[in-house]
Order: structure tokens, then sequence, then C-alpha cells
């Protein structure tokens, strides 16, 4: 996330990337393919590979770099259109993330990869529609990318980054993810901040372009968990993630589950992380305004039976 792996142009990008840090010993180059860099909203598919590995990891499951999933589900999932468009969208970027190359020396998980690779290995459709459509896709996560989910070097985005449609305003957001964390706040010259998002706008358009996210972020606090504010050449994240005293969400925020609660719903609900389900649940309490069920285990379950009915096995 602190290095621009990927583009921020909706036209192909051909431009061949290296970054260093500061000693110079530690580097990334990125090269694309006849189809251009990865982009940033190529990374979507990435993200709900390791979405998945992730929730198999903490249910305890064995993992590897293969992942299987549905087409449908991971368009839905990253707020895309689900038509023609969608699929054609889908492929298009599975080409792009096959074909782009990465030389790097940096560590994930312990190991040094000095050799040269792509961001997925492979992919391939398991299953089309009559009319071509992919339903299961099966895509083979490279080792550098595998090896940093082991290591669990990953952070969570919130829900509303796959609703930000602008490129730079979703890369703003991983580096402010990466770097504010939990701070209460971080700032950046605007500068250093180009660099980072790999933008080849000119140093004025650049600040043009931050200044009306900024001005559409105080009107309507557009941006997920970080505002943003330009003072001068320097940005401002302000970190919106503190939790608020609200009253009404304390009825569910106070409702606990047994420990048979979460065996049963891996039973009913097999496949899923049933602690991820446990936060969707009382996200849906929260959002309707439900009080706080009388048996919290039975609706808990009936919560889980109703996804898998509705979404079946992840």
């Amino acid at each position: 996330m602190a290095h621009p792996i990927f583009s921020l142009s909706t036209k192909p990008d051909r431009r061949i990337r290296r970054y260093e840090d500061g000693s110079g010993k530690k580097y990334v180059e990125v090269r694309p393919s006849a189809d251009g860099l990865a982009t940033i909203h190529d990374r979507d598919v990435l993200i709900y590979c390791i979405s998945q590995i992730m929730a198999a990891l903490n249910d305890g499951q064995k993992v590897s770099r293969t992942v299987r999933l549905k087409a449908f589900d991971l368009l839905k999932a990253t707020n895309r259109v689900t038509d023609g468009r969608g699929y054609e969208g889908l492929r298009s970027a599975l080409l792009r993330l096959q074909g782009t190359q990465i030389e790097t020396n940096i560590v994930t998980g312990d190991v040094e990869q000095l050799d040269i690779f792509s961001i997925i290995d492979r992919a391939r459709v398991i299953r089309e529609t009559r009319d071509g459509r992919m339903q299961e896709i099966e895509i083979v996560l490279s080792d550098w990318v595998f090896n940093a989910i082991q290591a669990r070097e990953v952070l969570t985005l919130h829900r509303n980054y796959f609703r930000l449609r602008k490129p730079l305003e979703r890369r703003i957001y991983e580096i402010a993810r990466k770097h504010c964390g939990a701070k209460a706040e971080w700032r950046i010259t605007l500068a250093t901040l180009q660099r980072k998002c790999g933008s080849a706008s000119t140093s004025r358009e650049f600040k043009r372009l931050i200044g009306t996210i900024a001005e559409q972020d105080a009107q309507h606090d557009h941006m997920p968990d970080y505002s943003v504010r330009l003072e001068d050449d320097v940005v401002v994240f302000a970190n919106r993630r503190q939790p608020e005293p609200v009253i009404e969400a304390l009825t569910t925020a106070m409702v606990r589950l047994t420990p048979d609660a979460y065996s049963q719903a891996r039973e009913v609900a097999p496949g899923w992380d049933v602690y991820a389900l446990e936060q969707e649940w009382r996200v849906w309490m929260a959002d309707g305004g439900l009080d706080a069920p009388a048996n919290p285990d039975k609706a808990f379950l009936g919560f889980c039976r109703k996804v898998f009915e509705r979404r079946g096995r992840p």
C-alpha cells in the first residue's frame, strides 16, 4: 500500500515504474504488459481474494494460493455492475493483473523475493453461462502476495472504499489507511503524496485535484475513515474512526453470545467466518434500530441461516 503499484489512469498505462527507499537498497519495479498496468480498480479482485483467504484463516481452515469464487459475488461485493459490462471488465482486470510484473527485494512474511513475478500467477474460468458470462473463476495468487497474507501483513478497508469511483480518491484513502492508521491526525506534503500516488499530473494540477477532493469531503464527508483537508502545500488526514457514543447502539453492543452459538453458526453457515457474520448481524440490528433480542443465540443463528440460504457457501 505504500508504493503505487496500481495505475490511476483509466487509459492503458504502459510506463515502467521504479521506486526506491531513501537508502536505495530496497526497491520495487513495476512493468506493464501490452494491456497496460493493473489499475486501482483491478485491485478490487485482489482485495476480494485476500478477504476470502483471511476469513478462512480466521476460521481455522487450511488455505492455499488458489482461490475459487463466483464472479457474481465478486462484482456485488466490490460495488460493480452485474450486467455484461461488469463481466467484461472483470475479464480485462484479470488480464492486467496477470500481465503486470513486479521485481522487488521487499520482504513479505520473512521471505525476500529477488525475482520477477506477476500479481496473480494464473486465472481461469471454471464455468460459463450459455451467453459466455463467467460463473466460477479460479485465481492463483503470487507467492509474494500469499506470503504477506499468511504473515497477516494486511489491513482492513472500510466497506465504502468500493463506492469511491475516482482512482485518486481510492489511492489517498489507501495511503491514509497505511500511514495514519489509528492516529488522530497525519500530515504529508503534496509533493510526497503525489509521489506515493504515482500521479503523472503536473504539481499544479495535482494540487487542484486534491483540493477538489478536500472540498467535496468537507461538504459530504464521503471519504471513509479519514477526513481530508488541504493547508497550503500540506494534506492533512484526520481520523474519523473514533467510536461515537451512540445511545441507540448500546442495546446491540451489550448483546452477548454463548460459545455454543459460534459452533452452531458454523454448522448452519458452513464456510463462513462466523465472527464476520456476527459483526454484520450487529451492524444490521443497529442500522435497523432493533431492540436487543430476547434470545441472542437464536436470533444470530437465524441470521446466519438466512445468509447461507441467500448467498450460499463463500
